[in-house]
């Protein structure tokens, strides 16, 4: 089973960069994240043409989550428990079922700038919640995990420049913190069990020729649980995405699970 988690910066914006990739690499499962758009606007024909099930977790112009499964797919829920007043759409699961059933998370977290202020208050008390919804799936004790854009640098290593992203909320200490807290539940970092190479990135700006420069940075992640990471046999990101026409400033990201 191949999963592919990919932040597309706007649907609409990059349809026919998505399905162009989505054809070339055929993940039976995408994670989608910034979809930004509402569930009742999102292009599902295009996607359903392809025999992919469509789930949505939508929001106008901002935000929004989404998972493509070729897969059955059943249990669909969205939010990210903890707090019934959040309105951002950020939070998506659903169970895919293929050889083996997979609790699939895919989420968009908080970015949390400018810091000091509410933003990063928020990023905070999300990941929290992230915590404890982290720790209820490892009870169930089957395989999951958990894609997306974390918005989280979790190393110097993860950044061409780290100098330049100590003051901000994706790399200040409280935000490697509340992250590491997540991973030591007992989850799996699938791209660095796999490889430990620096220059390894996700995201590159799209001012000051950051792409050109290679000033990337690695903030989308898959965490797995100890089950799924059993099955893990490979994980790889689709750098050159970033060189096509019209891209979006990250990368897809993918794993393969004997599943």
């Amino acid at each position: 089973m191949k999963i592919a988690s990919f932040n597309i910066n706007g649907i609409k914006a990059r349809l026919p960069a998505l399905t162009d990739w989505l054809s070339e690499a055929a993940p039976d499962v995408a994670l989608l994240q910034e979809i930004k758009s509402v569930d009742e606007n999102f292009p599902r024909e295009p996607f359903e043409d392809m025999g992919y099930a469509v789930e949505t977790h939508g929001q106008k112009s901002f935000n929004g989550v989404a998972i493509l499964s070729k897969l059955p797919i059943e249990d669909v829920t969205r939010g990210l428990p903890g707090d019934a007043d959040d309105e951002q759409a950020r939070w998506i699961e659903a169970t895919v079922m293929g050889d083996k059933a997979i609790r699939v998370c895919g989420l968009y977290l908080p970015n949390g700038n400018p810091v000091p202020g509410p933003k990063y208050d928020y990023k905070l008390d999300w990941m929290q919640r992230m915590h404890a919804r982290a720790a209820e799936l490892l009870t169930a004790e089957e395989p999951a995990l958990m894609a997306g854009d974390y918005n989280i640098i979790p190393q110097d290593e993860d950044a061409k420049n780290p100098e330049a992203w100590h003051e901000d909320a994706l790399a200040l200490p409280a935000s490697r913190a509340a992250y590491r807290r997540i991973v030591n539940l007992g989850y799996t970092d699938a791209f660095r069990a796999r490889t430990q190479a620096p220059g390894q990135y996700t995201f590159w700006d799209y001012q000051a020729g950051a792409r050109n420069r290679n000033h990337g940075i690695r903030i989308d992640h898959f965490l797995l649980t100890p089950q799924a990471a059993d099955l893990l046999t490979d994980c790889q990101i689709d750098s050159d995405i970033r060189d096509r026409e019209k891209p979006s400033d990250h990368v897809p990201i993918w794993v393969r699970l004997s599943a």
